[in-house]
């Protein structure tokens, strides 16, 4: 039988494996890949084609071993092009031997890796869903959590207030107003997510002068509530980019706010916008005192968060990514060690309005 051959040969069987799956350009193989999952698999191959055609229903395994492979990591790709060359290693080794494999094992050997193929792509469909919604029930948990917060903060100062021996220019109506300001963002943010997940976008030509004045009037508003300092620096006339507007605007705002967040009392923070002739970017520097992490992209990560202050969901800046990629930009972060850092989308400018570089006006 075929499963026997292959036990019998399964040294020489898993250094084909390996040397073919070695040789891959794409998916690229990993060292896990190699040690654990072509073993895995062989064995189970061979364990399944011990069992007659007729007895599939009991077959142990196709399922279950993609399942297994996908939980230590590997990619669905992975999971089908390992099942492939397992079992061209496993033909050659069979024609090399001169022991042609039977139409009926080689029959059942095709079976068995459909099966295979089938169980691991339903299994990682099943994982993926299963992660997405408990993603999604987390973060509609902590959604809900910070609202309750904000709405019971913004009702307790507003009682204070309405008994009339209190002004709203005083530390119960920063309270209030701070609530209040807490509750538009996480409404704005639910907002871009939900039109970014829903693919719901609509482009345009945007004056990058008008935008940068209104990011200025609120973020102006809120840099003097905090006791921050806040520039921005002119830009040059007639600066455009094709965007979604409201995408856009949120996660500049968005930036802004995280600046001013975790700059110190009487700290600075700067908005700069430099165009060349292919891209626009916006640039937000602050004076957080620098990255906590040697790796500034673990900011980009969901439920991460930039200091031990944990206000908030920990989405601002994944969402902020998304946003900008799903309008064709990106974003980075270049961290000022011991001062701040400071986050730059870029964005293309409009192909018909390519031009001289035109950088902003201090």
């Amino acid at each position: 039988m075929l499963s026997d051959f292959i036990k019998q040969n399964r040294v020489e069987i898993l250094k084909r494996s390996r040397e073919r799956v070695a040789q891959r350009s794409a998916p690229l193989p990993t060292d896990a890949e190699l040690e654990k999952g072509i073993p895995l698999f062989l064995d189970q191959l061979a364990e399944s084609l011990s069992i007659p055609d007729e007895d599939a229903a009991f077959v142990p395994g196709a399922t279950k071993h993609g399942g297994d492979l996908l939980r230590m990591g590997f990619s669905i790709a992975q999971v089908v092009h390992d099942y492939g060359d397992v079992c061209q290693a496993v033909t050659g080794v069979a024609l090399d031997q001169g022991a042609p494999i039977p139409t009926d094992d080689f029959r059942l050997l095709n079976k068995r890796l459909d099966d295979a193929i089938a169980g691991a792509v339903t299994e990682y469909q099943r994982l993926r869903e299963r992660s997405r919604d408990r993603d999604e029930t987390e973060r509609l948990g902590y959604l809900a959590h910070e609202l309750r917060n904000k709405v019971h903060t913004a009702m307790l100062a507003y009682g204070v207030l309405k008994q009339g021996q209190l002004g709203l220019g005083g530390s119960t109506g920063a309270v209030l107003d701070r609530a209040l300001r807490g509750l538009q963002d996480l409404i704005t943010q639910s907002l871009a997510e939900v039109r970014v997940d829903a693919g719901l976008q609509h482009r345009e030509r945007v004056e990058v002068g008008e935008l940068v004045e209104e990011l200025e009037a609120e973020a102006s508003i809120a840099a003097n509530a905090a006791g921050r300092k806040l520039s921005v620096a002119r830009v040059a006339p007639g600066l455009q980019v094709d965007a979604d507007r409201p995408l856009l605007a949120a996660a500049l705002a968005n930036i802004l706010n995280n600046a001013l967040k975790f700059s110190p009392q009487g700290g600075h923070v700067s908005l700069r916008t430099v165009a060349t002739k292919d891209h626009v970017t916006f640039e937000v520097e602050d004076e957080c005192g620098g990255l906590p992490s040697t790796n500034p992209e673990e900011l980009f990560t969901p439920w991460t968060q930039r200091s031990t202050d944990k206000k908030g969901l920990g989405l601002g800046l994944p969402l902020t990514r998304r946003s900008i990629q799903a309008i064709g930009g990106d974003i980075s972060v270049r961290n000022l060690p011991g001062k701040g850092c400071v986050f730059a989308v870029r964005l293309l400018r409009p192909a018909k309005l390519k031009g001289p570089a035109a950088t902003e006006v201090a």
